[in-house]
């Protein structure tokens, strides 16, 4: 028997349709009901409580409880980058479902990825970052400069309160729609969170959909020099 992590029993857990619907679904950083799961997943309540069972056994998924109900999310930001990786490879390969209407553009446009920007405009983030030499990449990964350091402070962003936390302050992550990387870890979190306070952005109701208001774009290309 082969030693190692065992990736095909992590597969498994998320190669079932509807508990990958069901994931996808939580990869927005919402926590949800089963009800509501089993509504994304488009099978009854029983059969949503039956995988969700499998996941949490499986550590993908944790349960929270709040009065009379149970929440579910996403065990890790590490559980949504494989998800990403893997919508990536789908499109990339052909396996793509039918369009279900005008929300994939705005999909595609921006969107979170759990906490973080995705879609062209955090691809754009990441670019316009390291073009102006605030990150960088390596074989290790990705890392703020000095003079990206500089900047955080300057944008309202408290990097030693980031540098509290376990999770890494920046991390690359591939964009299922793009192709291209967008910056995760608690730095792509915190600027997403910016863009929130400063009127630029806003979330879309019940969706992973992010909407820049004008001027919140306009300020936004200026950011990142796009």
């Amino acid at each position: 028997m082969k030693e190692g992590p065992d990736i095909a029993r992590v597969a498994a857990l998320l190669g079932d349709p509807a508990r990958a619907n069901m994931l996808t679904a939580l990869m927005g950083g919402r926590a949800l009901t089963a009800t509501e799961l089993a509504q994304e997943a488009g099978v009854t309540p029983q059969t949503a409580s039956s995988h969700l069972a499998k996941l949490e056994a499986g550590m993908i998924v944790t349960p929270r409880k709040q009065g009379r109900h149970r929440y579910f999310t996403l065990s890790g930001p590490d559980i949504v980058e494989a998800l990403e990786v893997l919508m990536g490879i789908a499109n990339r390969v052909g396996h793509n479902r039918v369009r279900t209407g005008p929300k994939d553009p705005e999909l595609r446009h921006a969107r979170v990825c759990y906490d973080h920007l995705a879609g062209d405009m955090g691809v754009a983030l990441f670019e316009g970052l390291t073009k102006r030499n605030l990150i960088e990449s390596d074989l290790n990964g990705v890392a703020l400069t000095a003079a990206g350091i500089t900047f955080a402070g300057e944008f309202g962003i408290d990097l030693d309160a980031l540098r509290s936390k376990r999770r890494p302050l920046c991390r690359e992550c591939l964009d299922w729609s793009a192709r291209q990387s967008h910056l995760a870890g608690s730095f792509g979190a915190a600027l997403l969170d910016r863009f929130y306070d400063l009127g630029w952005a806003r979330r879309g109701v019940e969706s992973r959909i992010v909407r820049f208001s004008r001027e919140g774009e306009r300020q936004f290309r200026d950011l990142v020099n796009f």
